[in-house]
């Protein structure tokens, strides 16, 4: 798994802005996975996401995908309710952040709690839960150059 830890890395460290290379490595992950041995690089690469900056994980989501390919459509992209506070409705929440490749930040109208919808990598279903308060400022600041920021929503 050192040539994996590898790739990861040089994700970690990549330029934005070099798509080619993000490319390169994604390409090189892929190959491993579909290699000798790939049902363990994909086990290694689903564990070692979690722990992943979101920038990372997105690209170590789309080698899995790549690895796993779904058999059937995906549900509509809409955010299910948010588990708790349970006073809280989806009409309640005010969306600040959309990025097309799947991770959207809802807030309260009052702005008291954040919530983040993922896609689930294993069933392909859209996954809403609250953000810790103690953790907003640390996503905000993780995105804070994306250009999926919603105008005037901030």
């Amino acid at each position: 798994m050192e040539s994996v830890d590898r790739l990861i890395e040089r994700l970690r460290h990549l330029d934005p802005t070099d798509e080619d290379e993000r490319r390169a490595v994604r390409a090189a992950l892929v190959e491993l996975g579909r290699g000798p041995g790939g049902s363990e690089v994909r086990g290694y690469l689903e564990s070692a996401l979690k722990a992943e900056l979101l920038e990372v994980r997105w690209e170590l989501e789309e080698v899995l995908e790549v690895l796993s390919p779904r058999t059937e459509a995906p549900p509509p992209k809409e955010p299910e309710p948010p588990p708790h506070p349970e006073e809280t409705q989806a009409d309640d929440l005010v969306t600040v952040y959309d990025d097309p490749r799947g991770l959207v930040l809802h807030r309260t109208r009052t702005g008291d709690h954040w919530f983040a919808t993922q896609q689930d990598p294993r069933s392909g279903r859209p996954v809403t839960f609250e953000i810790p308060a103690d953790q907003v400022q640390a996503v905000r600041d993780q995105l804070a150059g994306s250009p999926y920021w919603v105008i005037g929503a901030r």
